[in-house]
């Protein structure tokens, strides 16, 4: 019944959160791009950056303890600047070792597509460029390959999408970024998203980052702002996100 929605016919698309990024998501060989600015897919690339093993999962409490001590990794707080968490400032030179970060947003989406089998890398707006590169030689190889560029947002309280434009404006620079014009509407529509004015004002302005400036972790907001200053894109291998992989 949604077959209507898979952008089907189109080797990149676009999609807004999991449920959408599921049924955009088919056979053919496909890279996700699973987008969530502020902040898990920020917090995966400075965790590279610092060599920490960023094990994502969904769970919480006792099961996300279970789950750290299964993989042998520390079980990260949901959000604090003194140690390795969600936090973006968090991991900025956190010692190397093994993490699990808890996420309703970039974890769930990652590991549900992969568990559809599809590839999946983070993007911000971070590593945009990289992201874009990649993303562009995994078309070049093979010609039913497709690229699903999905951007997280964020949950209301009763659970339903609420979407960040700090992810859109990753996923537009992201599209520019990828040598193709094989667009669907959705991604080529998306592809001119980028804000008005300097990142770093709209980042800190929108709802997204307002949150958290107001919750003390306006660092969190600066960093992600930092319009390609990576150029790791982390996928996520075996359960865990590993930096810059051989996309072959």
């Amino acid at each position: 019944m949604t077959s209507f929605a898979r952008q089907a016919g189109f080797r990149v698309a676009f999609a807004w959160g999991p449920d959408e990024a599921a049924v955009v998501v088919g056979p053919e060989p496909t890279l996700a791009v699973v987008v969530d600015v502020l902040s898990f897919s920020t917090t995966v690339t400075v965790a590279a950056e610092s060599g920490v093993t960023v094990y994502p999962t969904a769970r919480r409490g006792s099961e996300a303890a279970l789950f750290a001590a299964t993989v042998g990794a520390t079980l990260a707080p949901v959000r604090t600047v003194d140690a390795p968490s969600l936090s973006v400032a968090s991991m900025r030179g956190a010692p190397p070792g093994r993490v699990v970060v808890s996420s309703p947003n970039g974890a769930t989406t990652s590991l549900r597509l992969a568990g559809h089998g599809t590839r999946v890398v983070v993007g911000c707006l971070r590593n945009a460029s990289a992201v874009g590169r990649v993303a562009a030689s995994f078309l070049a190889g093979g010609d039913d390959s497709r690229v699903v560029v999905v951007a997280c947002g964020e949950r209301w309280p009763d659970g339903g999408l609420r979407p960040g434009v700090e992810d859109l404006w990753a996923v537009g620079a992201i599209l520019r970024a990828v040598d193709s014009d094989d667009l669907s509407p959705e991604a080529a529509t998306a592809r001119t998203a980028a804000p008005a004015g300097a990142v770093r004002a709209a980042l800190l302005d929108c709802a997204s980052g307002r949150e958290l400036v107001g919750a003390g972790f306006a660092a969190d907001v600066h960093i992600a702002a930092e319009v390609d200053a990576c150029a790791l894109v982390p996928e996520l291998v075996d359960g865990a996100f590993v930096a810059s992989p051989p996309m072959n």
